[in-house]
């Protein structure tokens, strides 16, 4: 998205506009590349984030207030948002849950196996065009907050902390979101009494918890394991011979 809030930046236009421009234009891109290039998923995000990304900062370049637009296009400025930028994430929020509650079994459906979504009838490709436009809602609306290289951070940190304590999707998803609320707090306590960056900060936060679920996690797998070892292991034989005497 940053080609597109670089150009509005340079115009005076709303440079929400123009990220939403531009994450539409890179998501069809990805699906381009995907079905005609051979490319997987993986690769073709990869390849777009870094030649946007580099775009972006040209396109930019050319403002006379260089370093202070690139910084916060890519890393934001959670301190500056008005009411409405709140009005905003909230409308985001409502949206993104509404639509992930109406088309939960196709999502989930088409994450497994397409092939399946279609027996079932649940139109993967509209459940697939659904999910790029709700990942880029999230980005385009929390790019005032964190920018749109950290929010990555934000999309993935928090689902990965909720991994290993959930065996479902809505709880993941729920305990996730916990997770993301949990980051925003800390990041923010940190970066008043560090005097850090508050998006920065915010998206070590949601990295950070991640780290640490998965730690913790493993540690109580061994103890676990451990404890199953020996509570499976059967007390020694006690020989006794004939004078009554054990060995």
């Amino acid at each position: 998205m940053l080609p597109g809030v670089a150009l509005a930046t340079v115009a005076g236009a709303p440079a929400i506009a123009g990220g939403a421009a531009s994450a539409v234009v890179m998501s069809a891109a990805i699906s381009l590349l995907q079905r005609r290039g051979r490319l997987s998923y993986d690769t073709s995000i990869g390849l777009l984030f870094v030649s946007m990304l580099s775009l972006g900062v040209i396109i930019v370049s050319h403002s006379r207030s260089f370093a202070t637009d690139a910084t916060a296009m890519l890393f934001g400025d959670i301190l500056a948002m008005d009411e409405s930028d709140l009005l905003g994430l909230s409308l985001a929020a409502i949206a993104t849950v509404t639509i992930t509650a109406v088309l939960h079994r196709s999502f989930v459906a088409a994450a497994f196996d397409t092939r399946i979504a279609h027996t079932l009838g649940l139109r993967p490709h509209i459940a697939q065009l659904a999910m790029v436009g709700l990942v880029t809602l999230a980005v385009v609306s929390s790019y005032q907050a964190v920018g749109s290289l950290l929010v990555v951070g934000l999309l993935l940190a928090p689902a990965v902390a909720a991994g290993p304590w959930t065996r479902n999707i809505p709880a993941r998803m729920m305990a996730a979101a916990a997770v993301g609320i949990m980051a925003v707090a800390l990041g923010l306590l940190f970066s008043w009494y560090a005097g850090t960056a508050a998006g920065a900060s915010i998206a070590m936060a949601a990295i950070t918890l991640a780290a640490l679920s998965g730690a913790l996690a493993r540690l109580m797998m061994r103890r676990s394991r451990l404890a199953t070892t020996v509570s499976g292991r059967e007390p020694a034989p006690v020989l006794v011979s004939l004078t009554g005497k054990s060995s």
